[in-house]
């Protein structure tokens, strides 16, 4: 990492899209920065799925196989710290670091991740990304025909039952307070022998992450081997709200079909900027956010 030097692109977030973006970026021959703070949103995950090639393994080891690979390139460095703060300059971008440090560059990637919010239940951190779940196609599989419970109400609870049914028959429904269902979806649900429970969750029961049962407001237990849920989230970092990104109203980094963002120069990448929250697709589109990123400086070269 050197101060005085302009960099092609630096890339805040060392994780899949980041590491992705920087291996197309040093392949084209462009000198890139990765600096990342070492907190990855899977890193409780016991296994990844759905990823060709490495279905089934740890997320740390395919990370480390990535960084490994990538870092084997010479125009590519990496940087163990974290991005205070970003503005624009007459040649791109200067970055300031938390450590005092100021570094240039003609690009940014944000490839920086989104943080969940565990909702006010106890036991619910500790299980999720082992059986408190995301996403069937990246778990599914391994769930499928266990007696699963599902926390959501309204459409979303709705359509989130009737995706994983087709993995288990054996769902009940928790809609955490009052049910938002309406009488057409309650009554679908009903026929297809899916229990609604409207009372309150206090608790989820489990030995080491992996659930046992789901603690009721009135002292029931219901006992469930898997659950699946979508907690709140937001932006890992500030910065590209700072920076003046356009930030949707589902609370994604607004980017097109080349993965640009709102503000010139600027990219976003993994799932920061996307509901497909997967590793396959954070390579994906890290992968193409690199690549649109180096013929956008040959257009600008040219």
């Amino acid at each position: 990492m050197t101060q005085n030097k302009i960099y092609d692109a630096i890339i805040i977030g060392g994780s899949y899209a980041g590491l992705s973006a920087a291996m197309s970026l040093g392949r084209s021959l462009r000198q890139v920065l990765i600096i990342d703070s070492g907190k990855p949103c899977n890193s409780k995950s016991p296994h990844s799925h759905n990823f060709i090639t490495h279905d089934g393994q740890a997320p740390g080891e395919i990370l480390k196989i990535a960084k490994d690979q990538v870092l084997a390139y010479p125009t590519i460095e990496f940087h163990n710290g974290l991005v205070a703060g970003a503005v624009r300059t007459s040649d791109g971008f200067e970055l300031k670091l938390a450590s005092g440090e100021s570094l240039s560059c003609k690009k940014i990637i944000f490839a920086t991740g989104l943080k969940d919010i565990m909702p006010d239940i106890n036991g619910y951190a500790d299980c999720w990304g082992i059986s408190i779940l995301h996403c069937p196609y990246c778990h599914g599989y391994e769930m499928k025909n266990e007696y699963t419970g599902l926390i959501g109400n309204g459409n979303f609870g709705f359509e989130l039952t009737k995706m994983i049914r087709h993995w288990s028959k054996e769902l009940v429904l928790f809609t955490n307070g009052k049910s938002m269902l309406t009488n057409e979806q309650a009554h679908k649900l009903k026929q297809h022998r899916i229990k609604i429970i409207e009372t309150a969750i206090t608790g989820i029961g489990h030995q080491d992450g992996m659930v046992q049962h789901i603690i009721l407001q009135d002292g029931i237990k219901v006992q469930v081997k898997a659950i699946y849920a979508r907690p709140l989230f937001v932006q890992h970092s500030d910065l590209p709200k700072e920076l003046g990104c356009e930030i949707t109203a589902e609370g994604l980094i607004k980017v097109d079909q080349f993965q640009k963002t709102t503000v010139a120069g600027v990219f976003a990448c993994g799932d920061n900027a996307t509901f497909g929250r997967a590793v396959s697709m954070s390579v994906s589109t890290g992968s193409f956010a690199g690549i649109v990123c180096n013929k956008e400086l040959i257009e600008e070269a040219f």
